[in-house]
C-alpha cells in the first residue's frame, strides 16, 4: 500500500488530506525524526537514572512513529495519544500492524504513569520507577520505530 492514499477516518482520530504530491512523506518523516530523537533521549536520561522520564519519552517515541505511519497514509491531522488507538487505525491500512499492537500498547501506561504524582498512591514516578521499567518500556519504542521505518522502507 502506497503512503498517501488514505481515504477513511476511524473513529474521528485523524482526517484524510486531498492527495499533494509527497506532502504526508515529508510530514510523516519529520515524525519520524522526532521519534528517533525522543528514542535516544530515553536512553541518555535511562542512563542518567532518570527512569520515568526514559519511560515517557519511550512511549513518545512509539507514539510519534505510528503517527508518522498514519500521516504517510494521507491523515491530515492525527488525534490523541494512546497508542492502543493509534495502533487500531494502523492496523486498518497494514494488518501485520497487529504484530506490534500488543507491545505498544503496554507504553500507555508512561503516558500519565511517568509524570504525574496522582499516578502513583503515596509515591512520585521519578521514585516508583527503575531500571528494569526503563530498559523495557526503551526494548518496546525500539522495536515500533523500527517496524514502521521498516513499513516505510518497504513502501516507498
Amino acid at each position: 500500500m502506497s503512503w498517501g492514499s488514505a481515504t477513511r477516518c476511524f473513529a474521528g482520530r485523524w482526517r484524510t488530506m486531498p492527495e499533494s504530491p509527497g506532502s504526508g512523506e515529508r510530514e510523516a518523516g519529520r515524525w519520524l525524526a522526532q521519534a528517533r530523537h525522543d528514542l535516544a533521549d530515553g536512553r541518555l536520561v535511562a542512563e542518567a537514572g532518570r527512569h520515568a522520564l526514559a519511560c515517557f519519552l519511550a512511549q513518545q517515541c512509539a507514539e510519534k512513529a505510528v503517527t508518522a505511519f498514519l500521516l504517510g497514509q494521507g491523515a491530515e491531522a492525527v488525534w490523541g495519544g494512546a497508542l492502543a488507538d493509534l495502533c487500531e487505525d494502523a492496523v486498518a491500512f497494514d494488518p501485520t500492524f497487529e504484530a506490534v499492537r500488543s507491545m505498544a500498547i503496554l507504553l500507555d501506561k508512561h503516558h500519565l504513569g511517568a509524570r504525574y504524582p496522582t499516578t502513583i498512591p503515596g509515591g512520585v514516578p521519578a521514585e516508583a520507577y527503575d531500571a528494569t521499567d526503563s530498559s523495557r518500556a526503551l526494548e518496546i519504542a525500539g522495536e515500533v520505530l523500527g517496524f514502521v521505518e521498516g513499513q516505510r522502507d518497504s513502501t516507498g
